[in-house]
């Protein structure tokens, strides 16, 4: 059972190898308006957008959702949910609303898959199991609200320097432990190649997760060095850094997944450029560094 095909999953794309795989997340192109970054994907023959929660809350989910369909195109994604570490009762309480409230969005919008970044360790906190263990609590909420709404959790392992502040979950690995003590429609894992390609063993976790048919949501960027000041916006465009793309795409393909891919570069260089002239390069990377 693939990640495209299976409860909760995206549509099939079997035998698909061209840009109609491809789906841009906003954060890539963010100097454009939503209805722009529509248009311009609908014009440039890709599968899908991928979105995010703050564009989709100004331009209204459901009207957002309509705009991607009358288009052509599919939501990949939804980003983000997440941030379930808290130890403060009143903190909790307003992370799973906060949740919940984005499960809604992503079910008026049409978009299968809620990415969730679990949230780092809390102030002053340093036991990470006892952080994660937060986030299998946080889960067992609000996994059965968002499956009643038709969407699917996914959750993203990042980069392990990213552990203290903003995601106690490191490896696809532990991305797995969280996912499997739920039903498969309910929780799924993200593949992100920024935050993974430098596990040697995410590939065989990323075969075993399509296997399971876990993978909800998949992304590409690339690792560019040295790190850029505020490394948080600091992806390369596909190609311009140290990551084997194509053997990702490789590996996704043996787990079985063929949904759709998105491209998700958060770089300051790219949105000062125009739009159209990025949108052009990332078609052009995404045929010759992925597929």
């Amino acid at each position: 059972m693939s990640g495209a095909g299976g409860a909760g999953g995206q549509e099939r794309l079997s035998g698909v190898g061209g840009p109609e795989r491809l789906s841009v997340n906003h954060r890539t192109i963010r100097q454009w308006p939503l209805p722009r970054l529509v248009d311009g994907c609908a014009r440039a023959a890709v599968g899908g957008v991928g979105l995010w929660r703050e564009e989709v809350r100004a331009y209204g989910p459901e009207r957002a959702g309509r705009l991607v369909r009358d288009a052509g195109l599919r939501v990949s994604s939804l980003c983000r949910g997440g941030f379930l570490t808290a130890v403060d009762p009143a903190r909790r309480a307003a992370a799973l609303a906060d949740n919940r409230a984005a499960v809604e969005e992503a079910a008026a919008l049409g978009a299968p898959a809620l990415v969730l970044v679990s949230g780092g360790l809390p102030e002053g906190g340093r036991d990470l199991t006892a952080a994660r263990e937060r986030v299998a609590d946080a889960l067992a909420e609000l996994a059965p609200y968002a499956a009643a709404h038709s969407v699917r959790l996914a959750v993203e392992p990042l980069h392990p320097m990213f552990a203290a502040d903003r995601c106690v979950v490191s490896t696809l690995a532990q991305a797995l432990h969280l996912a499997e003590r739920f039903p498969l429609e309910q929780v799924g894992v993200t593949v992100d190649t920024y935050h993974l390609w430098w596990d040697e063993l995410a590939p065989e976790r990323t075969v075993h997760a399509g296997r399971l048919g876990r993978i909800a949501v998949v992304q590409f960027a690339d690792w560019v060095t040295p790190l850029p000041e505020g490394v948080l916006n600091g992806r390369g465009q596909l190609g311009d850094g140290c990551v084997d793309l194509r053997h990702w795409r490789s590996v996704v393909d043996a787990a079985g997944y063929d949904g759709l891919l998105e491209v998700e570069v958060f770089n300051p260089g790219l949105w000062a450029r125009d739009g159209a002239e990025v949108l052009a390069e990332v078609v052009e990377r995404f045929r010759t560094r992925v597929l």
